[in-house]
C-alpha cells in the first residue's frame, strides 16, 4: 500500500509594483513633474482609442462598409457590431508591419531603457507618418501646412498635428469615392424595378421589397465580400 499525501506547495508571491494614489505635499520638483507626467499619460490614454482610429485604416473601411449596407437596403443585416469587428481586424491585418516596426524602434528599446521617452515618441512616430503621408493627397497635406504656418516645409519631418487632419480627410475623400462605386449598380437595380412597378401600376408596393432580393442575389453571384475587402485592403498599397 502506498500512501500519498498532498503538500501544499509555497508559490513564490509575485512582485506587485506599490502605487501610492496620496495626495500631499511634494518634497521636490521632480516630484511635480512627475506627478504632471501623470495626469497628462492617462488622459493620453483616455483618448487612445480615438487616435488609433483616425491614425489607421479604420476610418475608410468602416465608411465604405457602412456604405455598402446602405446600397444593399439590408438595414438589420449585418449587425453593425459585424461590420465593426470586420473593420478592426481589416485594420490590425494592414496596420501589422507598422506596428511591427513601431515596436522594434521605439517600443522594445524603451523597455530595454536603452532610449528616453522622448526619443521613443519619435522613433513612433516615424513609421505611423510615412503609412498617412503615403494615403494622404498633396492638396489636402499644403491645405494644413498653409494654415499651420509651417515654414520650409519637409515632408518626411511634418508635425503630426498637421499630418493627421490632411490624412482624415483624404481617408473620407478616398471612403466616399469607393461609397459611389459601390452605390452605382444597386441604385440601377433599384431604377429598373421602380419603372417596372410603375409601368405595371403597382404604385402602393415599395420598390425597396422587390429589389432586395435581386441585389443580394447580385452581390452574392459576384462575390461581393471578396472584391471588397480585397478592394479595400489593396487601395492601402
Amino acid at each position: 500500500m502506498f500512501l500519498v499525501v498532498a503538500q501544499p506547495v509555497q508559490a513564490q508571491p509575485l512582485p506587485v509594483p506599490n502605487i501610492d494614489l496620496n495626495i500631499g505635499p511634494a518634497e521636490s520638483p521632480t516630484e511635480v513633474v512627475d506627478s504632471v507626467r501623470l495626469f497628462i499619460l492617462l488622459t493620453v490614454l483616455s483618448l487612445l482609442p480615438a487616435l488609433l482610429i483616425m491614425v489607421t485604416s479604420f476610418t475608410r473601411i468602416i465608411v465604405v462598409l457602412a456604405f455598402l449596407k446602405q446600397a444593399t437596403g439590408a438595414v438589420q443585416a449585418p449587425p453593425g457590431v459585424v461590420l465593426v469587428g470586420l473593420a478592426l481586424f481589416l485594420t490590425v491585418f494592414i496596420m501589422t508591419p507598422v506596428y511591427s516596426e513601431i515596436n522594434e524602434t521605439a517600443i522594445q528599446p524603451f523597455m530595454a531603457a536603452e532610449i528616453d521617452q522622448v526619443e521613443a515618441q519619435e522613433r513612433a512616430s516615424a513609421p505611423l507618418r510615412t503609412f498617412m503621408l503615403k494615403q494622404t493627397r498633396d492638396k489636402d497635406l499644403e491645405l494644413f501646412i498653409s494654415l499651420s504656418g509651417v515654414e520650409n516645409p519637409v515632408r518626411e519631418t511634418l508635425p503630426l498635428s498637421t499630418v493627421i487632419p490632411a490624412f482624415i480627410i483624404s481617408e473620407l475623400k478616398t471612403a466616399f469615392q469607393m461609397g459611389f462605386m459601390l452605390y452605382l449598380p444597386f441604385l440601377i437595380i433599384d431604377m429598373v424595378v421602380a419603372s417596372i412597378l410603375l409601368s405595371m401600376g403597382m404604385f402602393m408596393l415599395p420598390p425597396v421589397m422587390i429589389s432586395l432580393p435581386f441585389k443580394l442575389l447580385l452581390f452574392v453571384l459576384v462575390d461581393g465580400w471578396y472584391l471588397v475587402v480585397r478592394s479595400l485592403v489593396e487601395s492601402f498599397y
